[in-house]
């Protein structure tokens, strides 16, 4: 079973117990974040979201927040002497997924607790 869920104005492939790295959140270490589905896939089955599928969760524990090795800018005009060299390090936030759940398993849960 897999996931595709959006964040940081960018789309995720997720299933239970990958680790994903995406934009920076503001959540701490530890914390549990959870993410609205676009598309809920389980073998054959598919479920596309118009824009989310309704009832379907991705669910991930945040592990740690960093930076991704640095990007170097370099601008110049030749016969100029114009030089310009710049660094950038974007921040990113490690996520352990750890649960998709569907609208159709919150009812199986449901029924079976009753």
């Amino acid at each position: 079973m897999y996931a595709i869920f959006e964040t940081g104005g960018k789309q995720y492939k997720a299933a239970k117990g990958e680790i994903v790295f995406v934009e920076k959140l503001a959540e701490e270490p530890g914390k549990t974040v959870s993410f609205d589905a676009l598309v809920v896939a389980d073998g054959a089955d598919v479920k596309i979201g118009t824009p989310i599928v309704k009832g379907a969760k991705v669910k991930a524990k945040v592990i740690e927040h960093g930076k991704e090795k640095k990007v170097v800018v370099f601008k110049y005009k030749a016969k100029r002497n114009y030089r310009k060299k710049q660094g950038h390090r974007q921040p990113f936030t490690k996520l352990k997924i750890t649960s998709i759940t569907t609208a159709k398993e919150k009812e199986e849960k449901e029924a079976a607790a009753e």
